[in-house]
């Protein structure tokens, strides 16, 4: 008699149904058919409609997902998610993660390997109850399977490279203990379970799922992410390409010239989604960048978005997150959370629309070196891009109903003859308090409870920092000028921005990741000199298509598109979806953009004797540095495993 024992939970993606979990299946040492009332049969679960959705509705909720709960230090399904990758990635500095920064162990491996026997017991176990269902149920529940081993393995060898490779549930102790050490399989092993099983995935599952659920599109979707990774490691990869265990097998890395076949196949797979999903633009018009500022907001909240391909629910209150609570600008705070993320300069400068020098950079100066003075500080941004307003929040814009207050300080001195520079070192040490040639002209707040007001010419009073900052003193507000403001919820009540309390929906998978992995893998085939098709032709106008959805300057011609462009798009399309932290990853170019660099700011001040604002450009105060060690590019195999299972370490582990 074979039990199989179930642990119950909840879960973020449907609140009507219980996740079940099953541990190791072990013989019964009698011979009777009568099983312990505790524990959960085979026929209690696969017999029934409702005990199929339950076990599936438990695997994709254990599935490794980068959504609102998942942070590099805590790893998935963590309700304390402050330490977003965006603080690694150049897109934001975050107040809590200093130095340097790596995804740390948090049972990753081990709850990929429980999720894929879960899965395996599922692919196994479902044949033999098929009588109690149609074949179109039946066929649907084993895609969902295929789907959700897929991305697991997806998961684990974007981390580890090559893994073991188990496709067939282990049987303690009914199996030898030797029988189940399995080796780590090659990187392109692993690639290639994967490419199989969205494969079986896209022929089984249906074109249409519940939300939250996977049809045949969301397979052909992340079968193109996964491909695209792969085909980025085959040609970037430079860690360890002589690394082989014992067998000879080429466990980190794959080879170069399989790179074209895996782009080739990431295109082909975004190929098949066309004419299925498209660029929410409900709220869109034409020349119209109010319009299109609000669409961008409200596709994030969309009930019914075109644009869903595959979607993480939350609900009130067994599945929430704290997005709303860790982000929200510090006039907002309630709990004692606040402005964790804050957007850099950097970022700001991927788009376009806003005054810039010919390298690129801010440009804060009228022709004589002297600040550019403005009425508003928005009015510094009114050309910008709507996608820029959209995702992040800027100086003095609005936000449920307020004016956002950012800015650094009050300049008192005469400005007559203009505003000189404040600090006349490129990379100035200091904060603008501690520098002789500005600490006279400014007055400035550096703690949010005890604000320094100052009295304007006309008898107003005026707080030395805006109700946002930013305060360095007490690590609270924006930091770098800025806020963020794609996911925060617009239509929550400000008193009801707390921990554990928000519930917008995680969009894990959507049309213009498809485009953009569509429009990469084209410019990389067209690089590779593939030429039966115009590939050139095809990503220019992938990229146009997000370009003109986003309210950006369009490309006028293909020749135009170069693979920075393309990898600069995507970078602004999908910012704060926790895609930089593996684009930096499969394009091995973490450590060449993190190592030594400090990220840099943008804040407003107001000139007192004016009544006009200006901006200074300058490095992060903060002076947070990053460094990306190389071989992080792999993660390291758990030492446990090592011994358990007697695998190969990566390299320098």
């Amino acid at each position: 008699m074979k039990l199989s024992k179930y642990i119950i939970s909840k879960h973020p993606v449907s609140k009507w149904v219980l996740l079940l979990t099953f541990a190791l299946s072990v013989p019964s040492c009698m011979d009777l058919d009568i099983p312990p009332i505790n524990v959960v049969q085979d026929s209690d679960v696969f017999t029934s409609e409702n005990g199929i959705k339950g076990y599936l509705s438990g695997m994709y909720s254990q599935m490794h997902i980068e959504d609102f709960r998942y942070t590099h230090s805590r790893g998935f399904n963590n309700s304390w998610a402050f330490q977003s990758t965006f603080g690694m990635t150049g897109e934001a500095l975050n107040r809590d993660i200093d130095g340097a920064a790596k995804e740390e162990e948090s049972d990753i491996w081990k709850n990929a390997y429980k999720l894929i026997r879960e899965t395996n017991y599922f692919i196994e176990t479902l044949p033999s109850y098929a009588a109690n269902f149609s074949t179109d149920q039946v066929k649907t529940w084993m895609g969902e399977a295929h789907f959700t081993r897929a991305m697991t393995y997806h998961a684990l060898a974007k981390r580890y490279g090559g893994v073991p490779i188990v496709e067939s549930v282990l049987k303690y102790p009914d199996m030898p203990i030797e029988e189940m050490k399995i080796p780590r399989s090659s990187e392109q092993a692993v690639y290639e379970l994967i490419e199989k099983d969205f494969d079986e995935a896209w022929k089984l599952l249906p074109e249409t799922s519940q939300k939250g659920r996977a049809n045949k599109y969301a397979a052909a979707a992340f079968k193109s992410r996964a491909m695209l990774f792969a085909g980025s490691i085959a040609k970037y990869n430079e860690v360890d390409k002589k690394n082989n265990t014992d067998s000879n097998v080429r466990v980190c890395g794959l080879p170069r010239e399989l790179a074209k076949e895996y782009f080739k196949k990431s295109y082909d797979a975004a190929l098949l989604i066309e004419g299925k999903y498209s660029l929410y633009k409900d709220g869109w018009k034409a020349n119209d960048k109010a319009a299109q500022y609000q669409n961008y907001v409200d596709m994030f909240f969309a009930e019914n978005s075109s644009e869903n391909i595959f979607v993480r629910q939350y609900s009130y209150p067994e599945s929430v997150h704290g997005f709303d609570a860790y982000n929200i600008p510090r006039q907002y705070q309630t709990n004692g959370w606040t402005a964790s993320t804050n957007p850099t300069l950097n970022f700001v400068e991927l788009f376009d629309g806003f005054p810039k020098n010919e390298q690129g950079l801010t440009d804060v100066l009228n022709a004589d070196g002297k600040y550019a003075l403005y009425n508003s500080t928005m009015e510094f941004f009114k050309d910008a891009e709507p996608r820029l307003r959209a995702i992040i929040i800027l100086p003095g814009d609005i936000l449920k109903g307020e004016e956002v207050e950012i800015w650094r300080g009050l300049y008192i001195g005469n400005t007559s003859d203009g505003i000189s520079l404040l600090q006349t070192d490129k990379d100035p040490s200091q904060k603008y308090e501690n520098d002789s040639n500005c600490k006279d002209l400014i007055k400035s707040s550096q703690n949010a409870g005890n604000q320094t007001v100052y009295e304007l010419p006309n008898g107003n009073k005026m707080n030395a920092a805006g109700k946002s900052g930013p305060f360095f003193d007490d690590q609270t507000g924006a930091m770098a000028g800025f806020a963020i403001r794609k996911w925060i919820n617009p239509k929550m009540p400000a008193a009801d921005v707390k921990e554990r309390y928000s519930t917008q929906t995680w969009i894990e998978m959507r049309y213009a990741e498809v485009l953009l992995n569509r429009a990469e893998a084209a410019f990389e085939l067209h690089e590779e000199g593939i030429a039966d098709i115009d590939f050139l032709q095809d990503a220019y106008l992938s990229i146009n298509h997000i370009r003109e959805r986003a309210g950006a300057n369009m490309l006028s011609n293909k020749n135009e598109l170069k693979k920075e462009m393309v990898r600069k798009e995507r970078r602004k399309e999908l910012s704060f979806e926790n895609k930089a932290w593996w684009d930096m990853r499969r394009w091995r170019t973490a450590h060449l953009e993190q190592n030594s660099t400090r990220y840099r700011a943008l804040f407003p001040f107001y000139a007192v004797e004016a009544n006009k604002w200006f901006f200074d450009a300058r490095p992060d105060e903060t002076n947070k540095r990053f460094t990306f060690d190389e071989r992080w590019y792999y993660k390291g195999i758990p030492n446990d495993e090592i011994t358990k299972n007697e695998l190969t370490q990566n390299p320098g582990y």
